[in-house]
């Protein structure tokens, strides 16, 4: 074997085990480029990615022959999302377009088949945004038909309930909030930004961002369709739509796919914490008649966590005209030991005697799981740019201690909509930039009451990471938060990012989950199933791997491969390997719920979440 040979070297290590590579390539690391090594390294690795994102298309013999042309659009306004921050600032510009005699083209882009089969949240909703945005919304029928009449909170452990009073001025206080079915929310509002002229488009994802040559935004492009498993073009093959835009608001949810490639490419976190998250898990249940307290609300933290991993529960009683319950479990993703699996936790907290009697002999109809934002107001990114803006929960407007970020999310898309409403309609318009720049947007929002909410409950998430962990940060939220409503005159910090927190297996304990008896707790794949997830078999798994290797190498080989137990849907599964010595890393790609876990949570920072062809994912119904 030639030094002198790259490509001879390249063809050899294909046949070769992982061993013989390593053999032949250590000799070389001082005379090749580490990148090199590196690449033919991996090649040993079986082959799993197959997106254009990993492998350009420009240098796949298979596309040469393709035409990659877009149709374009023109609008004033593009809209990344249609959950409640989009479905927002969609509907406030069509208001104050109305109400000043302007013309102005909104369109709106969801990768969900229809608005809300994505949307999971628990929901109690704070109806202040509501309010402000359809001060008659109880005349348009909005589908909030469960006041909260009654409000409980508990510290469990393994057998009993110790019960926490709620104190008025307390986050968790929900006197005038509403239950909801957060989709069937969203979905109303849908319908009231098309009554107002608001062009959606359901079923299409916003799949890359497009730049001027200035490097202000100009747009979205949607997703390409008629791709082979393979990433070889089928004959059906069709490019995605450029809709271009003066100003294109990005309101993508937690973790958006388009979000983190503005954060990388224009330094938006260049003066915040880490953003922090958690992964919450939710299903519907029909319980007994005699069991069901519509209005209630309860929330618990403790048992089956450790007093180290931030998390809890919830149960609310719907009244949807049937004795409906949501109910859900929350673990910070922030957790250490690679072997905590947040839905066995789940599974799990069914059982305490405290929740076992409402649920006897209910029927579970639902299941789905969501990442969350829990950085809180230290961890806000810069919200404008040149082209572009930020809403809702993609840059995190969530109040962690409330666990509500609807309000705050819709609020701000509100906002968002004034600001470029007065930008657009303004006579002295100018702009440094080809994409309209907004920094207006930005110091409204802080003279708003979203930023005033954020600031006071700043500490409390980052008072977990004390010795006493969760329950330091209920003495602090007593202490400092209700005597001096977060005027305290100091910042406390968050750990850091969470991939980076786990710890290797060889230093954990392991953790057996209890076999589901079928009742109470269930299997993974059976919960998947009530989501009603499906995505086309035959096209790119969008759960993209930048190093095919890193998987077994790093993940499994020092963690154990903890994307088997973070991922809510059996995505990830390690299966062993034809010859019988060793594993392989299966993508289930079919079953993900577009929760964004992975990509958060993995320690290697391999995975990187994609769009897949719109319309796939989840199928929730008012979840």
């Amino acid at each position: 074997m030639s030094t002198g040979s790259p490509q001879i070297i390249e063809v050899s290590l294909i046949s070769m085990t992982s061993h013989q590579c390593l053999h032949y390539l250590t000799p070389l690391k001082k005379a090749l480029p580490a990148t090199c090594v590196k690449r033919w390294a991996s090649s040993s690795a079986p082959r799993i990615t197959t997106h254009y994102t990993i492998y350009p298309r420009e240098q796949d013999k298979r596309w040469e022959e393709i035409s990659m042309e877009r149709f374009s659009e023109e609008a004033d306004v593009v809209i990344v999302g249609g959950g409640p921050a989009g479905l927002s600032a969609a509907i406030r510009l069509k208001q104050l377009a109305a109400e000043h005699d302007k013309e102005l083209r909104v369109c709106l882009v969801e990768k969900a088949s229809q608005l809300g089969a994505h949307t999971l949240s628990g929901a109690c909703l704070e109806p202040r945004a509501l309010q402000e945005l359809f001060p008659d919304w109880k005349e348009r029928g909005a589908p909030l038909n469960t006041p909260v009449t009654g409000d409980k909170f508990g510290i469990l452990t393994e057998k009993y309930r110790i019960p926490v009073p709620i104190l008025p001025g307390l986050p968790m206080n929900n006197h005038g909030n509403y239950i909801v079915r957060l989709g069937h929310l969203v979905s109303w509002l849908g319908e009231q930004a098309e009554a107002l002229g608001v062009e959606i488009y359901p079923g299409y994802a916003a799949a890359e961002v497009l730049f001027h040559e200035d490097g202000s935004v100009k747009g979205i492009a949607t997703n390409d369709v008629g791709i082979q498993k393979n990433g070889s073009p089928k004959p059906t093959f069709e490019r995605g739509l450029e809709l271009h835009a003066k100003v294109t608001i990005f309101g993508e949810g937690c973790h958006g796919h388009l979000a983190k490639q503005l954060y990388k490419t224009l330094n938006l976190r260049e003066n915040c914490e880490p953003q922090t998250y958690a992964i919450g898990l939710k299903e519907l249940w029909i319980i007994d008649e005699k069991k069901w307290k519509p209005g209630l609300v309860e929330h618990t933290v403790g048992w089956p966590l450790d007093r180290h991993t931030y998390g809890g529960s919830f149960l609310y009683h719907l009244n949807e005209g049937e004795p409906l319950v949501a109910l859900g479990f929350v673990v910070g993703l922030d957790y250490q030991n690679p072997y905590v699996n947040p839905f066995g936790e789940f599974q799990r907290w069914k059982h305490h005697p405290s929740v076992v009697p409402t649920l006897e002999g209910a029927t579970r109809i639902g299941y789905g799981a969501r990442a969350l934002n829990e950085g809180g107001f230290q961890s806000l990114p810069q919200l404008t740019f040149p082209g572009g803006i930020l809403v809702g929960c993609s840059p995190g407007f969530m109040n962690v201690p409330k666990i509500k970020g609807t309000h705050t999310a819709m609020k701000s898309g509100m906002v968002a909509a004034e600001t470029i409403f007065n930008k657009l309609t303004s006579e002295n318009l100018q702009s440094s930039t080809q994409g309209l720049h907004v920094p207006e947007y930005e110091e409204a929002l802080k003279k708003s009451w979203v930023w005033k909410e954020l600031y006071a409950v700043r500490n409390i998430r980052p008072s977990c990471h004390g010795p006493l962990g969760l329950y330091g940060g209920i003495i602090y939220t007593g202490i400092f938060y209700w005597i001096l409503r977060g005027k305290e005159p100091w910042t406390l910090k968050h750990k850091g990012l969470d991939s980076a927190q786990l710890k290797p297996a060889k230093d954990c304990t392991p953790i057996e989950y209890p076999k589901p008896d079928g009742k109470l707790s269930f299997d993974l794949l059976s919960s998947v199933a009530l989501s009603g997830t499906n995505h086309e078999h035959d096209q790119p798994p969008h759960l993209t791997l930048k190093d095919d290797s890193v998987p077994v190498n790093r993940n499994l080989a020092i963690y154990d491969g903890p994307e088997q137990r973070f991922c809510p849907a059996g995505v990830y599964e390690y299966v062993p390997l034809e010859s019988g010595e060793g594993s392989r890393l299966q993508i289930n790609a079919q079953n993900c719920v577009h929760c964004k876990t992975c990509d958060i949570k993995d320690p290697s920072q391999n995975i990187n979440w994609v769009v897949p062809e719109g319309g796939g994912g989840p199928a929730y119904n008012g979840m």
